[in-house]
């Protein structure tokens, strides 16, 4: 599929409602971190999913749109959520991600970017020289496997439970 910005939007748009959905309604047991587990739980995705709408996407379109003398990125904290939404509810977080992603949507509209525009340099603090395209595209895919590792960490919640059908659930594998 090539890129376009207003497909790359249908995904991102989608994204707070989608993970709404999933975890709105659902108690601790399903959305907080396992003892034993190294996985993120829900709760920390979705403060990760918050970071970045505050500090990666958007922030980095602008370094690569403004084409000033230093086009490298500010190194994103990928672990920066578990400070970030100590003492905050799910509810508030998945609230604080809707805010962030609507205001962030309107500001990529507002950039009014062109596919020539598509093409500017930005560099990446340890993967190098990126493109907006590469960029906007990254933070759908990214979304997208956020989602899935929220249905994952879900679904390891019963993966003990299933028994023999194991076998078929690839999921759990």
């Amino acid at each position: 599929m090539k890129f376009q910005i207003e497909k790359a939007v249908e995904i991102l748009r989608q994204t707070p409602l989608t993970v709404k959905s999933l975890l709105g309604n659902l108690s601790e047991d399903w959305t907080g971190n396992d003892e034993n587990s190294e996985d993120w739980s829900p709760f920390d995705v979705v403060g990760h999913l918050i970071h970045g709408e505050e500090t990666d996407w958007i922030p980095r379109a602008e370094i690569i749109l403004a084409q000033g003398e230093n086009p490298a990125f500010v190194p994103f904290d990928r672990f920066a959520q578990f400070d970030k939404s100590k003492g905050k509810t799910l509810s508030e977080l998945l609230e604080t991600f809707a805010v962030l992603r609507k205001e962030n949507l309107e500001k990529l509209r507002r950039l009014n970017i062109t596919p020539e525009q598509l093409k500017l340099k930005g560099i990446h603090p340890e993967l190098g020289e990126v493109n907006l395209e590469q960029l906007l595209a990254t933070w759908v895919v990214h979304d997208l496997t956020h989602i899935r590792q929220i249905v994952t960490v879900l679904a390891k919640k019963y993966s003990e439970n299933v028994g023999v059908w194991k076998e078929y659930l690839s999921i759990l594998k």
